[in-house]
């Protein structure tokens, strides 16, 4: 965890025991990045034959890393694959540097490991605008592959955090039609999060089989569904990236298996909200859902508005049912909405209906349940059938801290 943070409290008991994935390794290594002391780079190589898809943000100012793999993904399989990521610094707007900083990444690993260039993937996070001291990490290559092992999942999941205080993992074994294979995933991500490929770098690594159309396809309607329907402050990152690679070393053909699919979501929607549980001084979870939408677009306009909200999350972070700011939020989304039709609930708590605080709701009751950690806010807009769900958390005095110290 960050060395000057205390734990969430929204924090999972404990790290899982991530399971073994055939057809790729890691390891990891203290380059001296940004942090003193700790892991900061970690190399996961794949087997040839691994397809990879990728899902990345949608920042106008992305960073190199972000636009060199964008550019790779979709690539043939024949070969083997490395994925290079560093905290401490994004590598973000840092011009010609960044480029040729990649190029120097991508060519070094390449060299190293055996994979060709063009089937090597880099991410950076942390500080925008400062040059990245690559040769720190190219320094630490040798080490790291003769460091391999099919085990060091988690010593990677801690060593790509910046201002996280948990690691983050994930994992799923699934039956299929055609045999069993193993899902399991990694994540780190605090503040910086938003919809639009919610700074959040996830890697995700399956020993099935799966075409990459296929996969790249899977993975793009999962993320709609999972990593793109949590906020944490509303801001988009320039170095979001999302990998899934499928090494096939299981000989398992999941391409059509519903149940790969299903398990995959699972993996996703648990790093998603282990993210958000790990929001940046967030004291409480918040699942937002809004239903009875004339479209998905407006369910999702109106989801986001509310879990988005300045004034909603501070309430949240007070205890206090404010219901007024739900309506605030809804008014100003600009979705459809019919004032008089409006329903909404505090958990299993009806607050207000039909344009008007509910004659059964009081706010000891809406007081009351506001301690809890785990909170539901829904709204039923009684237009339609249409509906989502987003995650979100509280914003409290921690986040200002955390930020307006961050670069310090």
């Amino acid at each position: 965890m960050s060395a000057d943070l205390p734990v969430s409290p929204l924090a999972p008991k404990a790290f899982p025991d991530l399971p073994v994935i055939g057809g790729v390794r890691f390891a990891t290594a203290q380059a001296g990045v940004k942090y003193k002391n700790r892991d900061d780079v970690m190399l996961a190589i794949l087997d040839a034959g691994t397809t990879i898809a990728g899902v990345f943000t949608t920042s106008k100012t992305r960073s190199a890393a972000v636009l060199d793999c964008e550019d790779k993904i979709g690539g043939g399989s024949d070969d083997p694959a490395a994925i290079l990521v560093n905290s401490g610094n994004a590598n973000a707007f840092t011009g010609k540097s960044g480029f040729e900083s990649v190029k120097r990444l991508t060519g070094t690993v390449a060299e190293a490991t055996g994979a060709p260039q063009n089937r090597v993937f880099t991410s950076s996070t942390g500080v925008i605008g400062e040059a990245l001291p690559d040769d720190r990490i190219t320094a630490q290559l040798d080490a790291l592959v003769s460091d391999m092992s099919n085990a060091a999942l988690p010593k990677a999941a801690r060593a790509i955090m910046t201002t996280d205080t948990f690691p983050k993992g994930s994992s799923q074994v699934v039956k299929t039609a055609n045999g069993p294979v193993t899902i399991a995933g990694i994540a780190k991500g605090s503040g910086m999060i938003a919809p639009d490929m919610a700074t959040m770098l996830v890697y995700i690594f399956t020993d099935a089989m799966v075409e990459q159309s296929a996969l790249q396809s899977m993975l793009g309607s999962l993320t709609d569904k999972t990593f793109n329907a949590i906020t944490v402050d509303s801001d988009t990152s320039t170095s979001d990236t999302l990998l899934l690679a499928a090494t096939g070393a299981s000989k398992v053909d999941v391409t059509h298996d519903p149940a790969f699919r299903d398990a995959l979501h699972t993996v996703m929607l648990d790093l998603a909200h282990q993210v958000v549980r790990d929001g940046e001084g967030a004291t409480k979870f918040v699942a937002v859902t809004v239903t009875g939408a004339s479209s998905d677009e407006d369910a999702k306009l109106h989801a986001k508005a509310i879990a988005n909200s300045p004034l909603i999350k501070t309430a949240i972070a007070g205890e206090d049912p404010n219901w007024g700011r739900v309506v605030m939020a809804i008014g100003k989304s600009g979705g459809d909405a019919d004032r008089d039709r409006l329903s909404i609930w505090f958990g299993d708590i009806l607050v207000a209906e039909n344009g008007w605080v509910a004659s059964s709701y009081s706010e000891e009751q809406g007081a009351t349940y506001m301690k809890q950690q785990d909170l539901k806010i829904r709204v039923d807009l009684g237009l339609g059938g249409c509906e989502t769900t987003m995650w979100t958390c509280d914003l409290t005095h921690g986040y200002i801290s955390i930020n307006a110290d961050y670069r310090s």
